[in-house]
């Protein structure tokens, strides 16, 4: 993600649709929220701390975007 990334009502709303099926108990906007904070930081300490990680899920993302 982008360093200028902000959260946004899209993001949330997709997220919270994830959560409605994933862990009912807990989808509102505030868990969504602390999702995609949390995610955002996650990958932003993967790109320093095991980039090697980030750069596989990067190629595994194009390999499957390339055979859609």
């Amino acid at each position: 993600m982008a360093k200028d990334y902000e959260i946004n009502e899209k993001d949330i709303d997709s997220v919270l649709r994830f959560l409605k099926l994933t862990d009912p108990e807990h989808a509102n906007p505030e868990m969504a929220i602390a999702l995609l904070e949390y995610m955002k930081d996650a990958f932003h300490n993967m790109a320093i701390e095991d980039p090697a990680t980030l750069q596989k899920i990067y190629e595994d993302m194009k390999s499957k975007k390339s055979s859609d």
